[in-house]
């Protein structure tokens, strides 16, 4: 998939902030335009980042999910600074489950200087990140691969994860509901995620801010059973409050 522009990549950052962006506005941010503000939002919706409405762009929030290469493009800076500090939670001489998702990706890639590192993953594509990084063993989980975004799923790998009881577990959602639902869109996923959160003695949970703003029909889990989340903007007032009330610390990184 071709990068975005930098002009591009702004309208995303917006579109991630407000939830939608209006072709005037930009066009006036930008000094462009509209015609090419236009051009802008169709190549972003042609790649499934944004949808169409009058006079602007949306970010998805329905049923259908984002493809996993056009998520790679969303808030990307955002997802290397939430796992850059995930990193920092996670102490040598440690172990941890990692599982599918763009944001836990980078958690994989922020991890290069650790030592003494048991890595358990269902996620291909971080074993690709992680797999000559001299202080980490790492471990993949056995399974179904799915083709779409290197995720190994189903029965098989939730058999393989609750052979293991870790320090810590890194998780990505593709949605987080405000009433503190954990949401995704594969159940042969979400029996993975399950038992990741299950078998970890401390679950982390990187989440950039889009994922208030979008919805997915399975749910995983709450928010009562994270003990840190690590995100990129401030959390709804009643997801704030549920934080509180369950002893989830948030930690909100500068960007």
């Amino acid at each position: 998939m071709d990068i975005l522009s930098s002009r591009q990549d702004k309208i995303m950052t917006l579109a991630g902030r407000n939830g939608r962006v209006d072709v005037d506005d930009l066009s006036t941010a930008f000094d462009v335009s509209p015609q090419t503000i236009r051009k802008d939002l169709n190549i972003l919706c042609d790649k499934q980042l944004l949808q169409r409405v009058h006079g602007g762009a949306i970010v998805g929030s329905g049923i259908e999910n984002v493809s996993y290469e056009a998520r790679r493009l969303l808030a990307p800076e955002s997802k290397k600074a939430i796992g850059r500090m995930a990193a920092t939670l996670i102490p040598d001489n440690s172990s941890l489950l990692i599982n599918i998702g763009t944001t836990t990706e980078q958690v994989a890639h922020a991890l290069k200087d650790h030592r003494g590192l048991l890595a358990i993953t269902n996620n291909v594509n971080a074993v690709a990140i992680m797999k000559n990084f001299p202080g980490i063993e790492l471990i993949i989980a056995g399974g179904q691969v799915r083709r779409s975004d290197g995720g190994i799923i189903g029965v098989a790998a939730v058999d393989f994860i609750n052979q293991f009881k870790v320090d810590y577990a890194v998780i990505g959602v593709s949605a987080i509901d405000e009433d503190g639902s954990l949401l995704d869109y594969d159940f042969r996923e979400v029996r993975v995620a399950q038992a990741i959160i299950e078998n970890a003695r401390h679950v982390i949970l990187v989440a950039d801010t889009m994922k208030l703003e979008r919805n997915a029909p399975i749910r995983i889990g709450h928010i009562s059973q994270i003990d840190t989340i690590v995100t990129n903007g401030e959390l709804p007032q009643n997801l704030q409050a549920s934080c509180k009330e369950h002893g989830v610390d948030t930690i909100i990184i500068d960007e």
